[in-house]
């Protein structure tokens, strides 16, 4: 699909594909969640760059990255955080997990019990983490990159419907192409493009955010994304359709792709390009395997823009 991404971003995607060469699509729509306020959800086989995606896309951002390496054992304190006894300060002192980054890596989220991965969910929605009755406050912006493994791995455990939701959008890396797998292997690197530093101030973010949240739909658009969430509920063809949730989230995710375009509405395009994405891990076909693809074929032949 035809995109022009504005020139004010292509210095950021760059510099990321230095370290993940030949992805600038996918740096580009990680940075497109991003501003979108939401959190990305990277379904892929491991060692085709999920987490040095994370790592650069945290630098080049400015924000606090903290990483968990999800397991089986692993107790929802060693996400949130825990109250301990101080004897020096003769009281209760609360220490916080991982969680209380502005960019946080939830590495094989999908390797822990469904107990374990449901301490994120009030913090993806709202935020805050709850420990012993008292809020906290988590950092802002606060942005959660998932991974997780293909489902057919021995000791992996299917996300619930409810943490899945919260994940704006989820796609996969996949395998580079040729030419740019030749480079990988050749090894060859230019040091002086290699060093990768922070490119956004904490204002500029917010003003991104700020200004993909104020992208208009014309009521026309309006019609067609009615029409796309209407589809997801009523065809038959899903098990279920999309929620409230998931509709506001592609909203926010088709303003955010025509905010990375240089424009200050959206159009057609820009729902054709992030419907599958935003619809990957929320719709479930009744039969056969569900795929983004199928769901942008199955979706775009039936439902016509006429923007």
């Amino acid at each position: 699909m035809n995109y022009t991404i504005s020139p004010e971003f292509i210095p950021i995607i760059d510099a990321i594909e230095v370290h993940l060469i030949g992805k600038r699509e996918t740096i580009a729509l990680s940075m497109a969640t991003f501003f979108a306020g939401g959190h990305l959800l990277l379904e892929d086989i491991p060692g085709v760059g999920k987490t040095t995606l994370a790592k650069y896309l945290s630098v080049v951002l400015g924000l606090d990255f903290g990483r968990i390496q999800f397991t089986s054992d692993m107790l929802p304190s060693d996400i949130l955080g825990i109250n301990y006894y101080n004897q020096k300060e003769g009281s209760f002192v609360f220490k916080k997990g991982p969680i209380f980054s502005s960019f946080l890596l939830a590495d094989e989220i999908n390797r822990s019990m469904p107990k374990t991965q449901s301490a994120l969910l009030q913090a993806m929605e709202e935020g805050v983490v709850t420990i012993d009755s008292v809020a906290y406050t988590l950092p802002q912006p606060f942005f959660v990159i998932g991974t997780q493994n293909p489902h057919e791995e021995v000791g992996t455990f299917v996300l619930p419907n409810s943490q899945l939701d919260r994940f704006m959008c989820s796609f996969g890396i996949g395998y580079p192409d040729k030419n740019s797998e030749r480079i990988i292997l050749q090894g060859i690197k230019d040091e002086s493009t290699g060093k990768i530093k922070c490119m956004l101030t904490n204002e500029e973010i917010k003003m991104y955010m700020k200004k993909a949240s104020m992208v208009t739909l014309s009521d026309m658009l309006l019609d067609f994304l009615q029409d796309i969430i209407t589809y997801t509920r009523e065809s038959g063809v899903f098990e279920y359709g999309l929620s409230m949730r998931g509709a506001l989230a592609l909203v926010s995710m088709v303003k955010s792709w025509a905010m990375m375009q240089g424009r200050t509405y959206a159009t057609a395009d820009d729902v054709q390009m992030v419907t599958s994405l935003v619809c990957a891990h929320r719709l479930v076909f009744k039969e056969g395997k569900t795929s983004p693809k199928r769901i942008y074929d199955e979706i775009f032949s039936t439902i016509h823009s006429d923007t």
